[in-house]
């Protein structure tokens, strides 16, 4: 990118020297990183240019290389990390193979960002923290919520709120196709190799087998794979704005593992979950803490419509006897585009990441707690 010149009215012009482009390789060219990936970075291309891409569908890869005018592109993600053309890996695959491809990725000494679950099983994240330690490398987890402005108003007016008396975390959601589908455009194969989709499912079932320590039952197996997905996001959040709780006082699920409940142990006060997959078109998402005089509600929109306002409203005692509300919009932009732009930060700085794979352990943590309790007849 040639140097750009900035005219000054005074005596002397100066020249302000470019910011340093990390290049990056996508291991997983699907549906998250043709609709959020691939714009935030187009976006930031001040700061990022992608130069590989990798995908086990061939079918996808020419599409996408044609499209995104991106010559190097491999089904085999060794190929990617090792190259010289490479600065920082997307991991973008199926939740199956998060550690392995993010292994890899560090042992080449590539800054990795990879998508939640940053993997499934305990020993796969250890293993992780052994490796970014060894390489000193940057490794993010992909929990875009946190990034937001509105989110993290939230936290500091959460922090400074003198008691809590009760908190909740809601995430009901219809499934992604009835969002998807109707506002964008994917390149999908449609033609893929079962052997293909087969092995990614007995490798995702044997991990989840790992993790749960044994064979759980289909709908465990169900809730599991929501708590990685959807609860992830939800309860990282949850993390952030109030702490690691003490401990799980009661978790199920029911309607076939779709459908998750839970309440958290925080001392003072307990952090109701409830979470649940539909077919209604629409995102109805929220942390809420309740204070004696104050409500903090955080309101997440749909990621699949970029740069959907996340917003945060403040309900208290106007000291008169009255209400005084606010609905705020901190900022136009997308939280990936802000996960990315921390990304960049963090490599540039040689900085730790806060949603770093010791930060995921938690969840982790979480999930298996809650399973437990889930098996309980």
């Amino acid at each position: 990118m040639p140097n750009e010149i900035e005219e000054q009215t005074g005596p002397k012009a100066s020249t302000s020297a470019p910011k340093r482009r990390i290049r990056v390789g996508i291991v997983g060219c699907g549906e998250v990183t043709q609709i959020m990936h691939w714009p935030s970075l187009f976006q930031l291309s001040d700061r990022f240019e992608v130069t590989s891409l990798c995908d086990v569908s061939p079918v996808i890869l020419e599409q996408l290389g044609k499209f995104w005018n991106v010559a190097s592109l491999t089904t085999d993600h060794r190929e990617l990390v090792t190259s010289d053309g490479v600065d920082a890996v997307l991991v973008a695959s199926p939740n199956a193979f998060h550690a392995e491809v993010t292994l890899d990725a560090v042992a080449a000494g590539k800054h990795v960002l990879v998508e939640k679950p940053m993997c499934i099983a305990r020993r796969e994240a250890e293993q992780i923290i052994a490796a970014q330690k060894n390489r000193n490398v940057v490794v993010q987890v992909g929990y875009m919520r946190r990034y937001a402005p509105a989110f993290l108003d939230g936290c500091e007016v959460v922090k400074a709120m003198p008691i809590i008396k009760f908190a909740r975390v809601r995430d009901f959601l219809g499934l992604n196709s009835l969002i998807v589908n109707p506002t964008s455009r994917v390149i999908r194969d449609e033609q893929l190799a079962e052997s293909v989709k087969n092995d990614a499912k007995l490798r995702d079932e044997a991990l989840v087998d790992e993790a749960l320590d044994g064979k759980p039952s289909p709908d465990l197996r169900e809730a599991y794979a929501v708590m990685l997905g959807l609860s992830s996001h939800d309860l990282s959040a949850m993390r952030e704005l109030l702490g690691t709780p003490k401990k799980v006082l009661f978790a199920a699920q029911r309607g076939g593992g779709r459908y998750l409940a839970a309440a958290f142990d925080y001392g003072p006060f307990v952090c109701q979950f409830e979470t649940g997959i539909d077919r209604i078109a629409r995102f109805d998402a929220h942390l809420e803490v309740y204070g004696s005089q104050k409500v903090v509600r955080i309101q997440f929109d749909t990621p699949y419509v970029r740069n959907s306002p996340i917003r945060l409203f403040v309900t208290e005692d106007n000291g008169r006897g009255g209400v005084t509300s606010l609905n705020s919009n901190p900022a136009w932009g997308d939280p990936f585009v802000a996960e990315w732009k921390a990304f960049y930060e963090n490599i540039t700085q040689n900085r730790a990441p806060k949603t770093g794979p010791s930060d995921f352990v938690f969840d982790l943590e979480l999930f298996a707690e809650m399973a437990r309790l889930m098996q309980r007849p």
